[in-house]
């Protein structure tokens, strides 16, 4: 259940080295970023998360993730993954063109491959595909057009020359497919707070976040049900160096075991060092 929240929501943001990244990125105004998390759930360290963000606003992006839970979460679940996406900054969103997840939880593993064109689901392989339930509500055709891909919905672009970190950065629903359900997480603003960060010092915007499943889903199970009531989501977004676009410094989930929180103990710099 873990390893899924992670992955799901937060696009198995990482764990080890960085994949190297595209070298056609590193255009005029691009900026690199690494984001290190480390993650507790309901207070206890259970694993460690790595985010690397390659971007050219207006232009490319490539993100590269992974993440690993264990620690004494091991005892009931334990998991590791690594994910990757790639496409085109949008002035108000990301336009995917690729994403890609390998993951394994409990000893089972599960990749993900999709191509995307102007947010539409052109291709897609899922391994193994969802166990046929009668009461999953079935994925269209419909449901595969105009979505985000999880480790894009992790950037946040804001539109115009001002300061990014407005409340406006907060009114927008992410749609999002992950190969296998298809949902949004509806954002609004809730406060501004103060972090104190190894590369990032200063404001966050505040996001409350709820989650809206479409399709996919099994809408009679337990853990539906409370995600779908859930008033404990919460997105800190920083500005990443250089750029419009925010990204998440810190993650809370309220789960049915704790709440479940990624927070940044680096935000910013290439990871090659200790800038």
């Amino acid at each position: 259940m873990t390893i899924s929240i992670l992955t799901r929501l937060t696009s198995g943001a990482a764990l080890g080295a960085l994949i190297g990244l595209a070298p056609a990125l590193a255009a005029a105004n691009s900026a690199t970023t690494a984001i290190r998390y480390g993650v507790t759930l309901a207070g206890l360290p259970i694993g460690t998360a790595n985010l690397s963000i390659n971007l050219s606003e207006g232009g490319p992006y490539k993100i590269n993730a992974a993440a690993k839970v264990g620690g004494v979460i091991s005892l009931i679940s334990d998991g590791r993954g690594s994910a990757s996406a790639s496409g085109k900054l949008g002035s108000a969103a990301p336009v995917p063109s690729s994403y890609a997840l390998n993951s394994i939880a409990g000893k089972k593993p599960q990749t993900v491959q999709m191509a995307l064109s102007a947010g539409n689901i052109t291709a897609i392989d899922l391994q193994p595909d969802l166990p046929p339930r009668k009461d999953r509500v079935p994925v269209t055709a419909a449901d595969k057009h105009g979505v985000l891909d999880p480790l894009s919905a992790m950037l946040v672009p804001v539109a115009g020359n001002g300061d990014a970190l407005e409340p406006a950065a907060c009114k927008r629903t992410l749609p999002v497919f992950d190969g296998a359900t298809r949902f949004d997480i509806k954002l609004s603003y809730a406060r501004t707070e103060q972090v104190d960060g190894k590369g990032y010092s200063g404001p966050t915007i505040v996001c409350s976040a709820r989650y809206v499943p479409i399709a996919g889903h099994r809408p009679n199970r337990d853990q539906t049900k409370f995600m779908e009531s859930n008033r404990d989501i919460e997105l800190w977004l920083a500005p990443i160096k250089g750029t419009h676009v925010l990204a998440p410094f810190k993650i809370i989930v309220g789960t049915q075991i704790g709440r479940l929180t990624l927070n940044a103990t680096r935000f910013g710099g290439s990871g090659g060092g200790d800038d």
